[in-house]
């Protein structure tokens, strides 16, 4: 399967945590050639603010491993990311801990994004792990790159 039928199944993903109130966000992950997990943002279901899209495809990724009886090291060494919108950045922060392969996004995450957009969190960890932006025809950010200090 090719990253853009990839990504049609993560937008699935994102439509059905829209129409359950939280934010539209869908991961999977792919490891060779299969998905092993597939995730939504469950942040306002669990009350909980880390249950991101990554996170939750993380926890699969290691009970996969236990049950399969795998090394999730290796495991992940080999896993590509496919989300919706760019990481934030502590999603990003643990997958260039985890030294995934490939994360591949949809579109930038203006606000919390953790590959470029807001800050280079792979540059925090000399990652291996390959960033690719998927939407060439996503706009340019509206967000101010320098903010004058009033004077007082």
């Amino acid at each position: 399967m090719d990253i853009l039928s990839w990504m049609d199944v993560a937008l699935q993903k994102a439509n059905e945590s829209l129409k359950v109130g939280e934010v539209p966000v869908g991961c999977l992950f792919v490891y060779n050639s299969n998905v092993i997990a597939v995730g939504n943002n469950t942040v306002n279901k669990t009350r909980n603010a880390t249950r991101h899209a990554e996170i939750n495809c993380i926890d699969q990724v290691l009970e996969f491993c236990k049950t399969k009886n795998l090394d999730y090291k290796s495991v992940f060494y080999d896993i590509d990311v496919i989300v919706t919108v760019e990481p934030c950045i502590m999603c990003m922060s643990a997958l260039c801990q985890l030294q995934v392969h490939n994360v591949i996004y949809g579109c930038r995450n203006d606000r919390f994004g953790g590959c470029i957009s807001v800050f280079e969190v792979p540059k925090l960890y000399n990652s291996r792990t390959k960033i690719v932006g998927t939407n060439p025809n996503a706009p340019e950010s509206k967000m101010k790159k320098s903010r004058k200090k009033k004077e007082t």
